[in-house]
Formats: C-alpha cells, structure tokens, sequence
C-alpha cells in the first residue's frame, strides 16, 4: 500500500482555509496567490508521488510565499517527494532536505540544505549575509 494516505478536499482547505473561504468564486476571478494555492491542490488531488514546483513564489507577495513555504513543508511532513526549483534561496533552503545549486545551468555544489547554508560563500553568494 502507499506511505500516504489520499488526499482529500478537507485537506486543501486545511492547508489553504482562504480557498475554503473562495469555493464559489471561479478560479480565473481568483488572485494570483489563490490561483497558485489552486493548481498546488489541484496536483494534489491527482495523488502523486513526486511533485515538481517551479518558482511557485515568483511574483508572490510575502504573506502568500510564507502560505506558500507552509505548504511545501506541509507535503514534506507527510512524506511526499518534492523537486523544488526556487530562487527565493532562503525559503527554499528552510524547506529542503538536499540543496542542488546552479549557476548558468551548471550545478556548482549540492548536499544537504543544512550543511549548504552553513557554509559562508554559500551564505554571502546567495542570501547576502
């Protein structure tokens, strides 16, 4: 049997209450961020094993990426695969497991996410700190 338990629509309002809030609305009439939180559990909902999510906070309000890294960790939490591709390092970092770096589409380092950030050219490059 699957690790994961098939998720439900109690579930997608769970992890995004605003849409619960939005069920009438059609979802073109949506926000951008309400659309985003759609198609997250809209994948869902088809039960996958992996999810790929590219740049799902590009041109997110902050409020809407925190929502947003909530979800992600939400998916972790249960066990679900996610390839992630974000240049919001610091989000993305906070989330993963394992970290692949790219430059110019060449990947320039990879390890897990905790020991990246510990390292300070990684932290000057990409986080600014």
């Amino acid at each position: 049997g699957r690790k994961n338990p098939r998720w439900t629509f109690e579930d997608m309002y769970t992890l995004f209450p605003r849409l619960r809030a939005r069920a009438d609305v059609e979802a073109g009439v949506l926000s951008g961020g309400e659309q985003q939180m759609l198609t997250l559990c809209r994948t869902l909902m088809g039960d996958p094993d992996l999810v790929i999510i590219d740049e799902p906070t590009e041109g997110l309000a902050p409020k809407i990426v925190e929502l947003v890294a909530g979800f992600l960790q939400a998916l972790r939490a249960r066990g679900l695969s996610v390839l992630l591709i974000e240049q919001n390092v610091a989000m993305a970092m906070a989330i993963a497991k394992r970290a692949y770096v790219l430059e110019e589409g060449r990947m320039v380092m990879e390890g897990l996410a905790r020991e990246l950030l510990a390292r300070p050219e990684v932290r000057k490059a990409y986080l600014g700190v």
